[in-house]
């Protein structure tokens, strides 16, 4: 085994110890995000992802709220907007034919 396999196998191995956290380091979450650090910094001084700085200074995250930060701004599917469209024209024929 080489040392670049190796690497890639510590790495792995704390990615899968890290997912097991509830609260991430500053790095932890970059990694996990699968942002750069820099990028990370960005959006938590413009206040756009959720944080925490109990001393002032370090940066954390609750996995949790990493998780529905990546999860905003869902798109429907074709199939979800056909049936909400077909359950709006239901609604409404069955509307009009009380008045």
């Amino acid at each position: 085994m080489n040392l670049n396999n190796i690497e890639q196998r510590l790495k792995n191995i704390e990615l899968l110890l890290s997912s097991q956290k509830t609260i991430l380091t500053f790095k932890e979450a970059a990694a996990y995000l699968g942002l750069s650090k820099s990028y990370l910094y960005k959006l938590t001084s413009a206040e756009r992802i959720s944080h925490y700085k109990p001393q002032g200074k370090l940066i954390y995250f609750k996995k949790n709220e990493l998780d529905n930060w990546l999860l905003r701004n869902r798109n429907v599917t074709k199939k979800e907007i056909e049936k909400m469209a077909l359950s709006f024209v239901t609604l409404n024929k069955k509307g009009a034919t009380h008045e």
